[in-house]
């Protein structure tokens, strides 16, 4: 959706650039709209390096562009995501490319914490301040993250793809536990209610094998088991409880995804077999 004032704007990004008056670590930017309150229509160029990360504008006023470069391999298979804060406001967040200006969170939106994706090669983020007489109060705050549609193991993203509820091939299994955010071997107990096409759940480890991020902690007790919340996609259904399962999924904005899952007791079966083989991708503490 093109806005009407996107030719204005596109003349701003040329001609009015202001000075840098912005912090930035490469993954994480905080800045002041204070420095735009002489000059409204400044626009900020802000430029990022890492794969996630987040930005915060305090009294947004004028605009910022958000580039995103990551220190990686090729971008051309990469997509953007961004998740705001529920506190955040004052802004509208649009995609730039060329001068011009799509739509992806209207201000209103932002205490959904509802994500956006689109691929890196589209654009850039256009941050836009709504004019307000009280700026006191007002912050705007995402998460970002660069994905790729396939995640470890062949599952497809959560916010890029609709899950596929195929089991895993013994091939995909066998990547997954070695390179998924986390991995580790427990149950599901129970799918509780949730919104849209995912919902939550609890999951307890007997072990972890890896975590990316604290997605589950251990119990006090010696010996306790790891606890967190898995979001598993609706259509698909969790594995079932009664047996212990190898599990394995996806970090995304703090949120653990569920993945390529197996009977824990077949998965030993398949691991043996591979370990003997040398087929392995890597070792695991399996026993």
């Amino acid at each position: 959706m093109l806005r009407p004032c996107a030719a204005l704007w596109s003349a701003a990004v040329v001609l009015c650039v202001a000075a840098a008056q912005y912090s930035s670590d490469h993954c994480d930017w905080r800045g002041s709209g204070l420095s735009h309150e002489a000059h409204r229509r400044d626009v900020e160029q802000v430029y990022l390096r890492c794969s996630q990360g987040s930005l915060e504008w305090l009294y947004p006023t004028g605009a910022i562009i958000v580039n995103l470069r990551p220190n990686t391999a090729p971008t051309a298979a990469l997509h953007l995501c961004i998740k705001p804060y529920t506190y955040s406001q004052g802004s509208h967040v649009y995609l730039e490319r060329a001068g011009e200006l799509t739509l992806l969170l209207a201000e209103g939106e932002h205490a959904q914490a509802a994500v956006r994706c689109f691929p890196l090669g589209d654009g850039a983020l256009f941050v836009e301040a709504v004019p307000a007489t009280d700026i006191g109060r007002r912050i705007t705050a995402l998460q970002y993250e660069l994905v790729s549609p396939r995640g470890p193991g062949g599952q497809a993203h959560p916010y890029l793809s609709p899950a596929s509820c195929e089991p895993c091939s013994d091939e995909e299994v066998l990547l997954a536990v070695c390179t998924s955010d986390f991995a580790g071997v427990g149950s599901v107990e129970g799918v509780a209610s949730g919104t849209g096409d995912a919902a939550s759940a609890v999951a307890a480890l007997s072990r972890l094998f890896r975590q990316k991020s604290p997605a589950f902690v251990r119990g006090p007790a010696r010996g306790g088991r790891w606890r967190g919340r898995v979001r598993v996609p609706r259509r698909c259904g969790a594995p079932p409880p009664a047996d212990a399962h190898l599990l394995t999924g996806s970090i995304h904005f703090g949120e653990a995804w569920l993945g390529c899952a197996r009977r824990y007791g077949d998965f030993l079966q398949l691991y043996r077999r591979a370990e003997r083989a040398g087929t392995n991708p890597c070792r695991v503490g399996a026993d």
